[in-house]
């Protein structure tokens, strides 16, 4: 997008209820362009699911690690007159990530098409490294195709869908309706280890890949494009965007919980707060996930606004380790991935609601890929996936036993960390929840679990005239760099009757303080 909103002349009131990344955004574009901006948020920072835990190294990032996608955050701080590089500094990751097997294997995956064939051609031989070629130009092309008509449009529809399949006929073979992407990737790779690896990309959106579609192969053309660190850790860009929204009239409300929407004559005219205080605005924000406004949580009358999110299926959780510690075994970069015994195992347990025994984990190395020596005490984040509360209830016993499954199966790699856990350094699915009301713990909102599933996500725009729905529960979908398109898709259509648009080449992918990292 290369669209620059200018400041329109007019002090409409808006509220937003969440400083998540989405709320963010979309009070920076808000208040740029004149109107009168108030943020509500429960928690006492902003962010969202950009949480942090502090360690005696300092903060640790307990949620998303890096940026994807990176013009669509160019082109929010450019919609504002900002530069993105002024504010932050990135490093750029050339090992997406290294991956591990239990036979000792490993694979790193590049930024570049050409080293990661070379590296797949080493790894497993020149018919993988054959494969590999037609799957990444595959999954180009079918990113390219459903960008602008699926995921940059705020409420695209199946006859969009079909548009784009009868303006490139070719896709529908790239598409294989009829698979799941596990299906797919037997298909397209006779290396069960690639199979693996590519499969873990529809957790990307809180899927299995064994029931998500094969459409959902696209998702690897969004670390292929770039991964990015941020030089201070991931929350500095909520600060950063709470700063520009507040610098342009803003005002930031933390602690305080919206409890109620209050509805007349079909609008929105006013938000209760925790201490019974009534806020009234003209336009609405909710940047919080949908299904709570399904189940009544803000109020009865406003159920409809996202009333089919009430039942649906969701989608996947997870374990969440943070936490600082000396560390021996295998070469880490900044994304690890350590691979289950048999593939897809944890997604079997997943269904059946059971915490999984042989799962794959994530590392991020927080203090690697930084172009700087990294510390003695390192920063770690490790995922585990898990089902949502729904299909799983917590117990007493899972910290003991998701931290033996955790720690036993890392050091059968090797891996040893020198650190002594609490509890609190571990963020279950329970927890998600309580963080996130309604969330069912769940991370992405709803399933992707089939292949319009994202025609079924709710869309910004709502059926109450003057509330709008931001944030990774709604379309385009979940993650840092969804979210933030998502705020602008809001935006657009809160404002499409009162903006004056001008048209800006794109920016450049590189520039500013822009490092590149071999580690």
């Amino acid at each position: 997008m290369t669209l620059h909103q200018l400041p329109i002349a007019n002090k409409e009131r808006v509220i937003i209820v969440g400083a998540g990344i989405g709320g963010l955004a979309a009070s920076l574009r808000l208040s740029h362009m004149g109107y009168n901006v108030k943020v509500f948020e429960t928690a006492e920072t902003g962010g969202g699911k950009l949480r942090t835990i502090t360690g005696q190294t300092g903060e640790i990032d307990i949620g998303p690690t890096v940026l994807t996608l990176l013009p669509v955050f160019q082109n929010l701080f450019r919609s504002v007159g900002e530069d993105i590089f002024d504010h932050i500094e990135l490093v750029r990751q050339k090992i997406i990530a290294r991956h591990w097997w239990p036979d000792g294997e490993t694979l790193d995956l590049y930024d570049d098409f050409e080293s990661s064939r070379d590296a797949i051609l080493n790894f497993s031989g020149s018919d993988s490294a054959k494969e590999f070629e037609k799957y990444f130009y595959d999954t180009r092309d079918l990113f390219s195709c459903f960008d602008i008509p699926v995921m940059q449009n705020p409420n695209p529809s199946m006859l969009d869908m079909n548009r784009a399949v009868l303006n490139n006929p070719k896709i529908l073979f790239k598409m294989h309706p009829l698979r799941t992407l596990s299906s797919l990737l037997n298909y397209k790779f006779r290396d069960t280890r690639l199979q693996q690896l590519f499969g873990r990309y529809a957790t990307y959106v809180g899927g299995s890949p064994l029931e998500s579609p094969a459409l959902l192969s696209l998702i690897w053309q969004a670390e292929a494009r770039g991964v990015w660190s941020v030089k201070g850790g991931m929350k500095k860009l909520a600060r950063v965007l709470e700063r520009l929204a507040a610098d342009r009239g803003a005002s930031f409300h933390y602690n305080t919980e919206v409890k109620n929407l209050n509805i007349k004559h079909d609008r929105i005219v006013s938000v209760t707060d925790n201490l019974n205080i009534s806020h009234e605005a003209d336009k609405f924000i909710f940047n919080g996930d949908p299904r709570a406004l399904a189940l009544g949580r803000l109020g009865q009358k406003v159920k409809k606004a996202a009333s089919k999110e009430a039942d649906c299926e969701r989608s996947l959780s997870a374990y969440v380790w943070g936490f600082d510690a000396k560390v021996s075994g295998p070469d880490l970069v900044h994304h690890n991935v350590f691979f289950s015994d048999v593939t897809n195992s944890e997604f079997y347990d997943i269904k059946k609601g059971k915490m999984p025994v042989d799962p794959s984990i994530y590392i991020c190395a927080q203090d690697r890929g930084k172009n700087a020596p990294y510390p003695t005490t390192e920063r770690f984040e490790i995922i585990l996936n898990a089902p949502p509360v729904s299909k799983r209830k917590s117990t007493p016993e899972d910290y003991e036993k998701c931290k033996e499954i955790t720690f036993k199966r890392l050091e059968m790699f090797g891996l040893n960390f020198q650190s002594k856990l609490k509890r609190e350094n571990l963020t279950t699915p329970q927890d998600f929840e309580r963080l996130f009301p309604a969330s069912d713990g769940s991370l992405y909102g709803r399933s992707p679990h089939s292949l319009l599933a994202t025609l079924k996500r709710p869309k910004c725009a709502t059926s109450l005239q003057n509330l709008f729905l931001v944030g990774g529960g709604v379309h385009p979908g979940a993650g840092v760099p969804m979210a933030t398109l998502c705020a602008q898709l809001a935006v657009e259509e809160m404002t499409k009757d009162q903006t004056s648009i001008s048209t800006f080449p794109p920016m450049a992918t590189h520039g500013g303080t822009l490092t590149e990292s071999t580690h």
